[in-house]
């Protein structure tokens, strides 16, 4: 007889998130600096499910604020909004509307215990949030924006041909490895770190699910865009002259990209 075999399995999922951390309710503004700090990483989210954190407003900002616009926009740049953290209950409503629950209602509270310490740290949070807040405050912290988040390790992706312009590549949950040229209009990704022995002329984004202990190194530096847990330099900025052309390594050091000469 063969054995039953039954038709699902409920478990628990621990899903990482990226909160988008909303700061004006202004849609316009919005729009204007996430296409400053993303124009240039069109794929740096590749589909990833957020929260749109809504904890930095205020009651006043209600009439203004577009949630079905910051929804759409976010979707624009392959984010995938799927709930809202608020304080205030008409934001609250606005999001069940459009099919975004509040987080809470995802978060443990087993105990007696667990639910007084968030209700203090709530109550905490809230209060911080209705300090004033100049109108021209910069609305997202790209480090916000890109929160670190547990990622499954996966084995270290090698790539052994050369990239052509417009090709792709993102290692996720792992370094890569990139034993060929990297053309300039190519793009290379990896949650871990970047290694290129080759010339690296194309964009290459490491610690792109925030890992600020990410580092690229290359062989032969000439990038058009290098970037580190959401921290980024283009070639409008040209490259320091002791390391273009040069082999060299990237990494933050205090929130800065430093880009340092291998011997």
């Amino acid at each position: 007889m063969k054995p039953k075999i039954t038709a699902f399995e409920i478990k628990n999922l621990d899903l990482p998130l990226i909160s988008f951390v909303v700061k004006s309710p202004d849609l316009t503004l919005l729009k204007s600096e996430l296409s400053q700090k993303l124009a240039d990483m069109p794929d740096f989210f590749s589909g990833e499910p957020a929260v749109i954190d809504l904890t930095a407003l205020h009651d006043e900002d209600l009439p203004e604020l577009d949630l079905a616009g910051i929804k759409a926009l976010l979707g624009t740049y392959h984010l995938q909004p799927w709930a809202i953290k608020s304080h205030q209950q008409q934001f609250i409503e606005m999001g069940q509307q459009l099919g975004l629950p509040e987080i809470s209602a995802f978060l443990p509270s087993t105990t007696h215990s667990k639910k007084e310490a968030q209700k203090h740290f709530n109550a905490a949070e809230l209060e911080a949030s209705r300090a004033p807040h100049p109108q021209n405050e910069k609305i997202i912290d790209i480090k916000e924006l890109v929160q670190e988040v547990p990622a499954e390790k996966s084995p270290t992706m090698i790539i052994t041909k050369p990239l052509r312009s417009g090709q792709h590549i993102y290692a996720r949950g792992g370094d890569l490895v990139i034993l060929a040229m990297v053309n300039a209009g190519a793009e290379v990704m990896a949650d871990g770190h970047i290694h290129v022995y080759a010339p690296l002329r194309g964009k290459a984004i490491a610690g792109a699910r925030g890992d600020a202990t990410a580092r690229i190194f290359t062989s032969c530096l000439e990038a058009e865009l290098l970037s580190i847990a959401g921290i980024y330099r283009t070639s409008d900025n040209a490259l320091p002259k002791d390391v273009q052309g040069q082999s060299a390594q990237i990494f933050l050091e205090e929130d800065k990209l430093v880009m340092r000469k291998l011997d």
